[in-house]
């Protein structure tokens, strides 16, 4: 049985892109944080089901909260970036990219007391726009990055991208792990998150299986605020931000306990391992 990877972006409802225009980066700090006690509620649900997964975590986060993240660290889980404050790659430079991917590192390994090794661009935001993106992962010693989104979607997406792993940079290490893609109605979507709360867990259990039987092992996302029902609103978000954000929130913490019920689940970075060593 193929092993698949569990990964949960670590990040809070405010960070989130569906509400960058809405929500000035400038009152993060002055709003309520809930990303502590909402990742200490994922990490009860994998130590519940025996599961190990990798956290792509901000560095902002990480300054802010080192015991949640020595607490994912010490309980067997991968801890990796996902950037320093969720800006998307494709809106900065090779130089500014480089000094968010050093702030991150610092603050997470500074945290968890273990080197990071793989990373998640904020919103899948490595495209064909970004063509110096993995060769800047590559050079910082990145072993994995899981960045690509192989779809057309109005925030993400490049559906020219390989399907399955790949290396993105010629001799260089770095292995690219695009995220799984499920088919509702004819259309593509990706694997988890907003689309995974909303739709029934036989789509994404079908992409799962579709992935495994071609010899591909599934990779599957959410984030901890997905299993908060009671977080804030946001008034003035636009009605679609708001429909993709609070929609089925409730439901999540039961329909994440059935998908990692029926697949095996582990760890990214180990998947990348194994990935690297078939592609040779």
């Amino acid at each position: 049985m193929l092993v698949n990877g569990l990964s949960v972006d670590v990040e809070d409802w405010f960070q989130v892109g569906a509400f960058e225009k809405t929500i000035a980066r400038d009152d993060w700090d002055r709003l309520e944080h809930r990303v502590e006690a909402n990742t200490d509620r994922v990490l009860a649900l994998f130590d519940g089901a025996g599961v190990r997964a990798t956290f792509f975590t901000l560095g902002w986060v990480a300054k802010r909260y080192p015991a949640l993240i020595r607490r994912i660290a010490e309980a067997g889980h991968e801890v990796a970036s996902h950037g320093w404050a969720h800006q998307r790659v494709f809106t900065m430079d090779a130089k500014a990219f480089r000094a968010d991917l050093a702030d991150a590192r610092a603050a997470l390994e500074d945290a968890s007391g273990a080197k990071v090794t793989g990373y998640r661009a904020p919103s899948f935001s490595i495209d064909k726009r970004t063509p110096w993106a993995h060769a800047e992962l590559a050079e910082a010693g990145y072993l994995y990055s899981s960045s690509i989104a192989p779809i057309r979607h109005d925030h993400y997406g490049w559906p020219e991208a390989p399907r399955a792993a790949f290396r993105p940079v010629a001799d260089a290490g770095l292995i690219e792990l695009p995220i799984t893609i499920a088919k509702v109605a004819g259309r593509e979507i990706t694997a988890g998150g907003g689309f995974f709360r909303l739709l029934p867990n036989r789509i994404t259990d079908q992409a799962v299986r579709r992935a495994n039987a071609e010899g591909t092992p599934a990779i599957f996302y959410f984030h901890p605020w997905e299993v908060d029902p009671g977080q804030p609103r946001v008034a003035n978000a636009p009605l679609k931000s708001k429909l993709r954000h609070y929609a089925r929130l409730s439901a999540m913490a039961g329909k994440l306990e059935r998908l990692i019920a029926t697949h095996a689940w582990g760890r990214i970075d180990a998947i990348a391992a194994h990935e690297a060593e078939r592609l040779g």
